[in-house]
């Protein structure tokens, strides 16, 4: 849209300016907003937003995180890609404050954004008036750099000491990713005659403390290698290395990682949360993600069959082509010349 002037407004701790380079449509400008801490990003944002917002006049104001400002001049757009902090798992004093923020931003938008179906199902209830719409997750699926050199793949599997074949499950360790009973799984693999090694790659989110006591008390030392801090690149060599891309979470808004191993032409397994079932068109290894002992018989029966791997390879392929990135834009231009096609109500 190289006749509309966009303003993107960073965080105080990831710098954006060289992601828009040479396009002269673009301006970022830097805030004090941290990307991380709840309420340090709330105490900021209340005394940012007001002032900087009076200095300007826009159509269209777009908020990717919460608390959403109030614009009088535009119309605003609320993005959310999961209401995690609604779930049991997190404290009530916390979801109350999620849903109190989470209400009042809907209330505020005059339009919602989604990720997938099954997080507007779950968002209508919260909604209101306001119209909510999906628009995707992508991935770039032909691009060069998902498909490291050989020397660098050598390398990855040297630093962890990686075996020819392994499973790999990728994101951060939080409650919601179930790995503890991913660890559970492979034990049961191991008792009935299959030794299976797991990489985990993701950052520290408060339970790797937990994890790994849960890996020695299985004793699974040997068989579970955690990873943590690795570069883009890191992540592509786990991809492109691994056997068999295993997602046991209980609780997502998408699954990006889903579209990683399918570009990585990877056969998966996967818990069969509705999400999870919508990315793939409902066509993959799908698990209980509540049960290790079925979790471990879908893994097993993939590792078994060459021909349900081929299958579920040549499936994925396919469905990233209704995630590819000019499909994405396209929705979103569509969604912005509407909007501000209409006057304000």
């Amino acid at each position: 849209m190289p006749e509309v002037e966009f303003v993107v407004f960073e965080p105080a701790d990831c710098p954006m300016a060289d992601w828009f380079s040479g396009l002269i449509n673009v301006e970022t400008r830097a805030t004090p907003i941290p990307s991380e801490g709840r309420w340090r990003k709330l105490f900021y944002s209340s005394r940012f937003w007001g002032d900087m917002l009076r200095q300007d006049s826009f159509d269209l104001f777009e908020g990717f995180h919460l608390p959403l400002p109030k614009v009088p001049s535009a119309k605003i757009i609320l993005t959310v890609h999961d209401v995690r902090h609604l779930h049991p798992d997190w404290a009530w004093h916390s979801r109350t404050a999620f849903r109190f923020a989470l209400t009042r931003a809907l209330s505020n938008a005059d339009m919602v954004v989604t990720v997938s179906e099954a997080m507007k199902q779950e968002l209508l209830p919260y909604c209101g008036r306001t119209p909510v719409c999906v628009i995707p997750n992508g991935l770039e699926a032909a691009a060069k750099d998902l498909h490291p050199a050989p020397a660098e793949l050598a390398a990855f599997r040297s630093r962890f000491a990686l075996p020819d074949r392994f499973l790999l499950a990728v994101g951060h360790l939080e409650r919601r990713k179930n790995y503890p009973r991913l660890i559970e799984a492979l034990a049961h693999l191991r008792s009935s005659g299959r030794d299976c090694h797991l990489l985990i790659v993701g950052n520290e989110s408060g339970e790797r403390a937990a994890l790994e006591a849960h890996i020695a008390a299985n004793g699974l030392n040997r068989n579970v290698t955690l990873a943590s801090g690795l570069t883009d690149l890191e992540v592509r060599c786990a991809y492109a290395l691994c056997t068999l891309f295993v997602f046991p979470s209980t609780y997502e808004g998408f699954g990006i990682p889903i579209l990683e191993a399918m570009a990585a032409g990877k056969p998966m397994a996967l818990s069969g949360i509705p999400v999870f079932r919508e990315i793939t068109g409902g066509q993959s290894a799908f698990f209980s993600p509540l049960d290790p002992h079925d979790m471990a018989r879908v893994i097993q029966r993939v590792l078994a069959s060459r021909t349900e791997q081929i299958n579920l390879i040549a499936h994925g392929f396919e469905r990233l082509k209704a995630y590819n990135y000019s499909s994405i834009a396209a929705q979103y231009e569509s969604l912005y010349s509407d909007l501000t096609a209409t006057p304000l109500g």
